[in-house]
């Protein structure tokens, strides 16, 4: 298969899937199939041994996600450029992949035009983006700047992440049980939220708390 063109290694952890991505690909001229892996690890192992163009890359994936994996392919192989393939589009997973070097974002309902033709683009080191994806990216520069948190109310976002209840806040931070709810409802005015549920999940996704806790 040498000579067909690009060379380009899939890597998702489910099998059909990526049988069926190397599968849309397999027709394709331009385009030859080098390699596959299942998860992140077994992905640099194959880029260090083929050196392909080009590594179509699933989001999450056990051993080494693709955030991870693509930021090792970008810091060890930088000939290799990583178009991420996923079914995930949050703000969230769509900034750490692009932050981490991916040239690229499609979704997994891509068609096979739209995946052979972003992979060529990719390959030629343009920037490919799912127009979903696009969408998002827009949306979120034309938000206006995000208010910062004060430390007050970072210290009650930290209890709140930690199941301490309105009381128990008050305690901790040796404030009135009042002062507790005004710093909430600036928390949630602040974060675009309606509860603490979701006050916890936006906060992960700006990186105001860390993403594991003791």
């Amino acid at each position: 298969m040498s000579g067909r063109g690009l060379r380009v290694v899939v890597v998702d952890d489910h099998t059909v899937m990526r049988a069926g991505v190397i599968a849309l690909l397999a027709d394709e001229d331009t385009v030859e199939i080098v390699g596959e892996a299942a998860n992140g690890r077994a992905a640099l192992d194959l880029i260090e041994r083929l050196d392909p163009d080009l590594a179509l890359v699933d989001l999450r994936m056990p051993v080494l996600d693709g955030v991870t994996t693509t930021a090792e392919v970008v810091a060890r192989f930088p000939r290799t450029r990583v178009l991420i393939l996923t079914t995930y589009d949050t703000d969230a997973e769509i900034e750490r992949a692009v932050e981490a070097g991916a040239i690229g974002y499609l979704l997994k309902d891509t068609t096979r035009e739209q995946l052979v033709d972003a992979v060529r683009a990719a390959a030629r080191g343009e920037t490919v983006l799912a127009p979903r994806v696009a969408a998002k990216l827009v949306a979120r520069m034309r938000r206006p700047a995000q208010e910062p948190l004060t430390d007050r109310e970072t210290d009650v976002l930290d209890a709140v992440a930690d199941g301490l209840t309105n009381a128990e806040i008050g305690r901790r931070l040796v404030i009135a049980e009042a002062t507790v709810k005004t710093h909430l409802l600036r928390l949630f005015a602040k974060l675009d939220v309606n509860d603490r549920t979701r006050a916890m999940v936006v906060a992960l996704e700006r990186g105001l708390l860390p993403r594991s806790r003791p």
